[in-house]
């Protein structure tokens, strides 16, 4: 048929419809480890307030017809605001024509994972982080191979994490590790000579209700000490050596996020390729950008423990 205006690339706004952006929401929450485990709260535009118990009531014993004794609990109140998270990639308009489908649906998968990397990296390390806390603050840190196979080897030590919590009036509600641990977790036994990881049979319950039930699929989630446990890559630091997972009461996590991944196409504007800022319309290049906003709160940084291995044990 005749054409009546120039082809745009808004014509190709159909291969980036809802249906293919949610999927990228539900990959970064089976590629986070923090989102697996914490708990995920509704969150506004605004932010949410969240209340915070900071004394609690307690009771004590009274004789007959004697007079009871007061007590209160108090709370305050901590604020998540949002902060948002964005990722750009270029291609060809080549590549584009020859199959936009097929690249935003490679395209899906490395954002998903991008954004699940960086989620947890702020959350674990600080790194590039925008919000106010993050599990590396803990002073509470306990060495891999501190204990001798006969005195428990890797169960002794992750025994001297639980101590550390709970002498210090914390709780273990569950473990997060790399998967650089994987190989020494496969390898260790409990004081009764059970397997120490305890994987979650497929299709069980993964340790975050809101997460979708494929997370085991993803993030390899079971029981360590009874407890909760998800393992995959982007915990451990970039050395793969200084800390390598964390123990704690992951209820003292929330977050939340607004909207779904939001995306641009354009080809008039520059990105920065390789250092360069190079402008997409002069090199006939597409830029996608996608990003979505997070907010996270760690009420108590006090309530974690560092898994760290130093030595390389």
């Amino acid at each position: 048929m005749a054409q009546t205006a120039a082809t745009q690339l808004s014509g190709f706004s159909g291969f980036l419809t809802p249906d293919i952006a949610a999927p990228i929401f539900e990959k970064a929450m089976r590629l986070s480890v923090v989102q697996t485990l914490a708990r995920r709260i509704p969150m506004g535009i605004a932010g949410v307030s969240v209340p915070v118990i900071t004394a609690k009531p307690t009771a004590s014993w009274v004789n007959e017809a004697g007079q009871k004794p007061a007590s209160e609990g108090s709370l305050a109140l901590k604020t998540m605001q949002p902060k948002k998270i964005a990722v750009l990639t270029a291609v060809s308009a080549e590549v584009l024509r020859a199959n936009p489908g097929g690249y935003v649906d490679m395209f899906r998968d490395a954002v998903g994972e991008a954004i699940a990397i960086a989620f947890d990296q702020a959350a674990f390390h600080g790194t590039s982080t925008p919000f106010d806390a993050f599990l590396d603050q803990t002073p509470k840190a306990v060495e891999l191979g501190a204990n001798a196979a006969a005195a428990g080897g890797v169960w002794g030590d992750l025994n001297t994490a639980l101590d550390l919590l709970v002498t210090d009036g914390k709780e273990l509600s569950g473990f997060a590790f790399d998967n650089v641990m994987e190989p020494n977790l496969n390898g260790s036994l409990d004081t009764t000579g059970r397997p120490l990881f305890v994987d979650t049979p497929i299709g069980s319950d993964t340790a975050n209700p809101a997460s979708p039930a494929s997370a085991a699929q993803q993030v390899r989630v079971g029981r360590v000490m009874g407890r909760q446990s998800a393992m995959a890559k982007g915990v451990a630091t970039t050395n793969l050596t200084t800390v390598v997972g964390y123990a704690g009461d992951w209820s003292q996590i929330v977050y939340g996020q607004i909207g779904g991944i939001s995306f641009d196409v354009t080809t008039q504007a520059s990105m920065t390729i390789n250092g360069t800022l190079t402008s997409l319309w002069e090199n006939n290049l597409v830029g996608v950008r996608a990003e979505t906003e997070y907010g996270l709160l760690i009420n108590d940084t006090a309530a974690f423990v560092r898994i760290m291995n130093s030595t390389g044990s």
